[in-house]
C-alpha cells in the first residue's frame, strides 16, 4: 500500500531532523585545532582564567615562529593562529588559504634589535657592513630593513643570517653574528639574562598588528568556533589590561621562563583585539607595500584580499 504524501513527507522530515541534529552534534564535538608560539595565546587564556568557559574544544600544537605555524595552516594541521603582519604578507604572497579574522593591536615594541652586552654597537648606523640573525619574511626582518631606511641607510648595508631563534640566540652568543631581530620572549630573555642590549625597537617604525588567522576550510565549517575563539582571545587581552602581575606569574608558570622575562613580556603585549575594519586593511596595505618595496616578498598584494571583515564579536 502506497503512503498518503502527508505520512511520506512526515517521516521524511523526520528522518533530516534526526540527520541535521546528529550533523550539529558532531561538529558541536569536533575540535578547533590552535597552532600557538611558546607563551602566546594559551597561555594569555589560561592566566585569564577563560579555558574553562569556552564553549568550544581546543587542542594546542606550538610552533617554534609564524613560518612553521604558516606550514601547519597552509597544510590544514590546524585550523586557526596567530600571526604578526609582516608574516601574514609572507602567507599572502606564498599562497596560503588563510583569512586574517580579527586584529592584534600593539604598540610595536615587542620587536627590536638586540647585541651582545660587550658589543661596540649602539645604534642601526653601526651595523653597517655586520651580519644579523633574523627569520626571513618575518617580523625582525621588516624591522631591520625600517630601521635602515629610517636611518638613511640602504637595503644592503647589513649581511642578513636567517636562521631560527635558538640558533640566531647561540649565534649571537658565540660571536658569530652581530645582531638578532626578534620578538617577545626571545627579546625579553635576551635582554634580561643574556645581558643583550637593545637598540632599536618597533615602536615607531612598525605598525603593532599581529592577526587571528583562519584556514579558508575552518572559516566555512567552524566559523563560529573562530568567533568563539576571537572571543576569549579578546576577553584574555581585556583581563591582561588589569591584571599585569597576575598575567606575568601565570604566564611564567606556564612556559617556565623566569618572572623578570615574564612581566617584559607582558609589559610590550598589551594588546586591544579587535573585527577587521578599513583602517586595518589600510595599515596592513602599507605593510603589504613595503615588503614589496624591499624585496622580502615577490610582486604586490591586496591587503583586503587576506582579511574577512564578516567576523563580528
Amino acid at each position: 500500500m502506497l503512503l498518503s504524501r502527508r505520512v511520506f513527507f512526515s517521516g521524511l522530515s523526520s528522518a533530516t531532523s534526526a540527520y541535521l541534529l546528529s550533523r550539529s552534534q558532531a561538529l558541536a564535538a569536533t575540535p578547533l585545532h590552535v597552532g600557538d608560539q611558546k607563551g602566546g595565546a594559551q597561555a594569555l587564556i589560561t592566566a585569564a582564567g577563560l579555558t574553562s568557559q569556552s564553549p568550544v574544544s581546543l587542542q594546542w600544537s606550538l610552533f617554534a615562529g609564524a613560518p612553521m605555524l604558516i606550514q601547519a595552516l597552509t597544510a590544514g594541521a590546524v585550523n586557526v593562529g596567530v600571526i604578526g603582519d609582516a608574516p601574514l604578507v609572507f602567507a599572502q604572497a606564498g599562497g596560503s588559504p588563510i583569512k586574517a579574522v580579527a586584529a592584534i593591536q600593539t604598540d610595536g615594541t615587542m620587536t627590536a634589535i638586540v647585541v651582545r652586552k660587550d658589543s661596540p654597537i649602539r645604534s642601526i648606523q653601526d651595523l653597517k657592513g655586520l651580519s644579523i640573525a633574523t627569520l626571513k619574511s618575518q617580523t625582525g626582518h621588516y624591522l631591520t630593513l625600517a630601521a635602515l631606511r629610517d636611518a638613511g641607510m640602504q637595503d644592503g648595508d647589513v649581511r642578513f643570517v636567517f636562521v631560527p631563534p635558538t640558533a640566531a640566540k647561540m649565534a649571537l652568543q658565540n660571536g658569530n653574528v652581530d645582531a638578532w631581530a626578534t620578538w617577545g620572549p626571545y627579546i625579553a630573555d635576551a635582554k634580561i639574562h643574556d645581558g643583550a642590549r637593545e637598540i632599536v625597537n618597533g615602536g615607531r617604525l612598525m605598525s603593532g598588528l599581529s592577526y587571528v588567522v583562519a584556514t579558508d576550510e575552518a572559516l566555512q565549517s567552524q566559523r563560529n568556533d573562530i568567533i568563539a575563539y576571537s572571543k576569549l582571545l579578546r576577553d584574555g587581552h581585556r583581563w591582561a589590561l588589569t591584571h599585569a602581575e597576575d598575567y606575568a606569574v601565570a604566564w611564567s608558570r606556564e612556559t617556565g621562563l623566569s618572572l623578570p622575562v615574564a612581566r617584559e613580556v607582558v609589559r610590550t603585549s598589551m594588546a586591544s583585539i579587535t573585527p577587521i575594519t578599513p583602517d586595518i586593511i589600510g595599515k596592513q596595505q602599507g605593510v603589504s607595500d613595503f615588503m614589496t618595496a624591499t624585496k622580502m616578498i615577490p610582486g604586490s598584494w591586496n591587503a583586503k584580499a587576506v582579511t574577512d571583515s564578516t567576523i563580528a564579536f
